[in-house]
């Protein structure tokens, strides 16, 4: 199946985790791991935007448009290919039972309010608003480009493409590993450099508990994407069992296309 969307004011706020405090991911993806400061780390984001337009491609007459929050963590695939596993997708109520029945997707309701940046041409300071059972509040503004805690990934421009430029996707669902292959349609989206500040996080530890005493860190990078047109294409990866003690490639840093 083909969805189109177009992604507009898309926040991205980075951070790195410790490797050891996350729960495996679903075979056969392994998390994408980077050495600091003595310990492994794995990266995670939430986005933040709105989906506008999404409409299946041949039937042009009905489309969605709603904000998302989408929480993913930085894995390879069975081919060593980067990509994201979509832990948990928060939208409006009145949206999810559709994403769920036509993507499989492990869309969940929640309060969204956002603002849009690009209608300022990115001149402010916003505030998203994120209300489920506990609440995620950020505030953004325009800033020179800036990384904070954790693995550097090298230039600014490069740690960009490490988050940004990959085609797969993967959920995990009822029937197994969904994946979502994806295309843009214009090379180099805009990008805008952005300082942010989390004022309220309790969302994060109850999307993704860490294990042990481990709390989410400050963030580690922080940009927004005015506009990114998307193809999205659909399909199930077959459950694959690894047996104990067989080892895994090791992790990569490369980068594919863009998600």
């Amino acid at each position: 199946m083909l969805l189109r969307t177009i992604v507009r004011d898309c926040l991205y706020l980075n951070w790195a985790l410790p490797a050891a405090a996350l729960p495996p991911p679903p075979a056969p993806l392994r998390y994408e791991v980077h050495a600091w400061r003595g310990g492994d780390w794995v990266f995670a984001s939430a986005l933040l935007f709105y989906q506008e337009g999404m409409h299946v491609g041949g039937i042009p007459g009905l489309r969605l448009s709603y904000p998302q929050l989408n929480l993913r963590l930085y894995v390879l695939d069975a081919s060593s290919v980067p990509s994201v596993l979509f832990l948990r997708m928060l939208m409006p109520a009145w949206v999810v039972p559709g994403v769920r029945l036509v993507s499989h997707q492990p869309a969940a309701r929640a309060r969204l309010d956002f603002p849009r940046p690009s209608r300022d041409q990115g001149n402010g300071r916003w505030r998203w608003s994120v209300q489920g059972s506990h609440p995620l509040e950020v505030e953004a503004w325009p800033d020179s480009p800036a990384v904070g805690e954790g693995p550097r990934l090298g230039p600014w421009e490069r740690a960009i493409d490490y988050f940004r430029n990959r085609q797969r996707g993967y959920a995990e669902g009822r029937h197994g590993l969904r994946r979502v292959q994806t295309r843009k349609a214009i090379e180099s989206p805009a990008v805008w450099p952005m300082r942010a500040e989390v004022l309220a996080d309790g969302l994060l530890p109850e999307l993704l508990p860490l294990a042990g005493d481990a709390g989410w860190p400050p963030l580690h990078s922080c940009w927004l994407c005015p506009e990114i047109p998307f193809e999205l294409e659909l399909g199930f990866v077959p459950k694959v069992a690894l047996p104990s003690g067989v080892p895994h490639p090791a992790p990569t840093t490369r980068s594919a296309a863009c998600l």
